[in-house]
């Protein structure tokens, strides 16, 4: 999910537009089935909006959206070519490639797991809600490069498209439709079962080694939970953590406008940590050891550096056990089911 500031004006505004002109005005005549959202233990309640409730219809087409190429201009990528489901929604490159194959920005895809939980989107935060963000991957040139006219020409082309819309959403398919469903697709992705989680929350003591529980102690010890913390390991603030002397990017400084907002960026969570390589905002560290240093350094100086960052010492083996710690968070229940849901979507079609 990238974002420019010219997308942050547009996709208000286009909000705003489908909000009031694409209203449901139809009655009902097919009542969906309610979506029954699996919350784990330890997470809060998910808030869903009230003109997008879950249903299973509803779930069921965006999931169909959201790994079909049909959104995009040449019909070569969907939204899963850079939110892999073996990676928990992430991608494997530093930076994705869109249609034509041309380099989508420069910031690294982020992991989709549990993205319902957060309060905006975006790194920087310029985007308020799911059914908005979908608007910028799909017009953006250098990602999907498709009009949401085309795309509804598109889809009301093909009779199971039009089918699953009206059992969804009980209307014809629309802007408003396709952004809906696309998120409520979407805030389906929990991952919440992790070896860690039954070890912490369900009380398995065996699920993780010994090895990872002293990385949760070092964890804890350098402070990292200050802001990994709660149930997404993210407070979802922003920070600079001195990744770079200059940043290119400006992250929350390009929606503020703030000088000191330069370079901070999105708290990520560390929920499957492990699988979702390479990290940092622009992919420019390759693996957990990587970034363990980058922290225990203190990072670059940056007037806008977080305190926080101030670094730490660690020998190998309590990089080992840290890193023992982060792998525990990999849900694969998670991963392979939507695997397996992806595949058995393909063999239907």
């Amino acid at each position: 999910m990238h974002s420019a500031i010219v997308w942050n004006n547009i996709l208000l505004f286009s909000g705003f537009v489908l909000l009031i002109s694409c209203a449901p005005k139809e009655e009902q005549d097919h009542t969906p089935t309610p979506y029954h959202l699996d919350i784990p233990a330890g997470f809060s309640e998910m808030k869903i909006p009230a003109d997008n409730p879950m249903t299973v219809e509803a779930v069921e087409l965006g999931h169909r959206l959201f790994f079909d190429p049909i959104l995009s201009k040449d019909y070569s990528i969907s939204c899963a070519s850079c939110h892999l489901p073996s990676h928990a929604f992430a991608d494997t490159t530093a930076v994705s490639r869109g249609v034509h194959q041309e380099r989508i920005g420069n910031r690294n895809s982020p992991s989709l797991a549990n993205v319902g939980y957060l309060n905006a989107l975006f790194m920087e935060g310029g985007v308020p809600s799911l059914e908005l963000q979908v608007l910028a991957p799909l017009g953006e040139r250098n990602e999907m490069d498709l009009q949401l006219t085309e795309a509804v020409a598109r889809l009301n082309q093909d009779s199971s498209y039009v089918q699953l819309a009206k059992k969804a959403y009980n209307r014809e398919i629309d802007p408003w439709l396709i952004t809906r469903a696309l998120a409520a697709y979407q805030r389906s992705l929990i991952s919440g079962n992790s070896p860690f989680d039954q070890y912490a929350y369900q009380g398995k003591e065996d699920a993780i080694s010994q090895e990872a529980k002293n990385g949760w102690l070092r964890f804890q010890a350098f402070n990292c939970n200050a802001c990994h913390t709660g149930f997404m390991f993210t407070n979802q603030g922003y920070f600079n953590i001195g990744l770079e002397e200059e940043y290119s990017d400006p992250g929350r400084g390009r929606l503020t406008d703030k000088p000191e907002d330069h370079g901070k960026f999105r708290v990520p969570s560390l929920r499957n940590v492990a699988v979702t390589a390479p990290y940092m905002h622009d992919g420019s560290l390759k693996s957990l050891s990587e970034v363990i240093d980058h922290f225990a350094s203190g990072g670059k100086s940056h007037e806008n550096k977080s305190p926080l960052i101030s670094g730490f010492k660690i020998d190998e083996q309590g990089k080992k056990e840290l890193i023992a710690f982060l792998e525990s968070l990999t849900d694969q229940n998670f991963i392979q089911k939507h695997e397996a849901l992806n595949v058995t979507s393909q063999s239907n079609r």
